[in-house]
């Protein structure tokens, strides 16, 4: 995907010791003008403080953002009053820097639980952002090195970028372990120029988030920091956009891209050797089909089955049996996919297991990307959710990420 740069946006990332090494851990988004702003946060009851911080500014009606700060290293989750006097006074220093109020600022943390921000870190990095800001010659290098500063486990920066009508559209996120999809999912700062009223904008976000971040699985578990931000400040210099065809077609570009970003978390999980997708149809709602989609693609045993290339489809049909949707065993159908989505390898039929070939089955799972399709017979909902396999690197990365 091509990396196209939203006109009025500047951002950075460089490294100012919040990693014991030389990795960049900070990141700067600054915008030439307010935004329009709508922002999806974690479910989880212990929301970290830049969460909480976050929330309250943009549930102000007048509310106006010129800056996203960005940190990893340390969370600021579970860490009290302290935590949130912090991401107050991390606001504080960007809006000291850029001219703005600290209601104009949000801040976003990833890294340890429990961790407190170490803030003479975090104001020299604030400093070196602006700093860089002022002089950057190369806007999309800048959204290069933010990517990369806002990484923890993750192997990869993870950019996505689109071009719609008159306007630019583009991402980063960071994720890799705590992917479990309940409204966010780890950390994403999506930013275009488009002009776009805020009730419209907050509708094609959450549109988008339902297709995309809200659809992947790595490990099951829900983060306390999972917040996605996207910020419009109009500088393409169209006209708002605020006609039904218009509203649509920008949030089908804000999808597409959610979805490659969401996409390349799955692929980047922790471990992961695999990426799978899962489609659930047949169902008689979307709620029934994504609950069995969420079983599934949670569970150990069928994740250590694709790690190891083993066709146990009685794994996935026993999930989807105690998701606690109600279903019919002698209707459901399953299928192997290949890359394509397309179906290869036809399991069961009615309830019954198939005479497959079974060392075909196994060649397939052998390789980068496959899925499976369960057809539940009973109705015309049908969800589609990725998800990725169970390795021992993903015990050996969690057991030591403190150590």
């Amino acid at each position: 995907m091509t990396l196209h740069t939203p006109n009025g946006f500047r951002i950075a990332g460089t490294h100012c010791g919040l990693k014991p090494d030389e990795r960049k851990d900070i990141a700067l988004l600054v915008s030439d003008h307010p935004c329009v702003t709508a922002g999806v946060f974690t479910t989880n009851k212990m929301k970290a403080a830049p969460v909480l911080y976050d929330m309250d500014i943009l549930a102000q009606p007048d509310a106006a953002i010129r800056a996203v700060l960005a940190n990893t290293g340390s969370a600021n989750a579970c860490t009290g009053d302290p935590g949130l006097v912090n991401a107050r006074q991390s606001a504080k220093h960007v809006a000291d820097r850029i001219g703005c109020t600290p209601d104009n600022v949000l801040t976003l943390s990833t890294g340890v639980i429990g961790l407190p921000l170490n803030m003479d870190a975090m104001k020299r990095g604030i400093i070196t952002l602006a700093d860089q800001l002022s002089q950057q010659t190369d806007p999309a290098a800048g959204w290069q090195e933010a990517a990369t500063a806002i990484m923890t486990t993750d192997t990869r920066p993870k950019i996505a970028s689109v071009q719609g009508k008159g306007y630019t559209i583009t991402g980063i996120t960071k994720g890799a372990g705590m992917i479990a999809p309940n409204m966010a999912t780890m950390l994403a700062i999506i930013a275009t120029d488009a002009a776009i009223p805020h009730s419209a904008l907050t509708h094609a976000l959450r549109q988008a988030t339902a297709q995309s971040f809200n659809r992947i699985v790595v490990d099951g578990d829900m983060s306390t920091n999972d917040t996605v931000l996207l910020l419009a400040n109009g500088a393409a210099g169209g006209r708002t956009l605020t006609g039904s065809a218009e509203v649509a077609a920008f949030t089908a570009a804000l999808t597409e891209v959610c979805v490659a970003l969401a996409q390349a978390i799955v692929r980047d999980g922790e471990g992961a050797t695999k990426f799978v997708t899962l489609q659930v149809a047949g169902a008689t709602d979307t709620a029934s089909a994504r609950q069995i989609a969420q079983a599934i693609a949670t569970s150990a045993l069928v994740k250590t089955a694709f790690y190891g290339a083993d066709p146990n489809w009685g794994r996935i049909l026993a999930a989807a049996g105690y998701s606690g949707v109600d279903v019919d065993p002698a209707r459901v159908a399953l299928w192997l996919l290949d890359a394509q989505n397309q179906p290869a390898i036809h399991l069961v039929e009615s309830g019954t297991p198939l005479d497959y070939d079974e060392p075909a089955a196994i060649a397939l799972m052998q390789t980068d990307e496959w899925g499976f399709r369960l057809d539940l017979g009973l109705g015309p909902a049908e969800v589609e959710v990725w998800t990725c396999d169970l390795s021992h690197e993903y015990v050996t990365i969690n057991g030591h990420y403190r150590t």
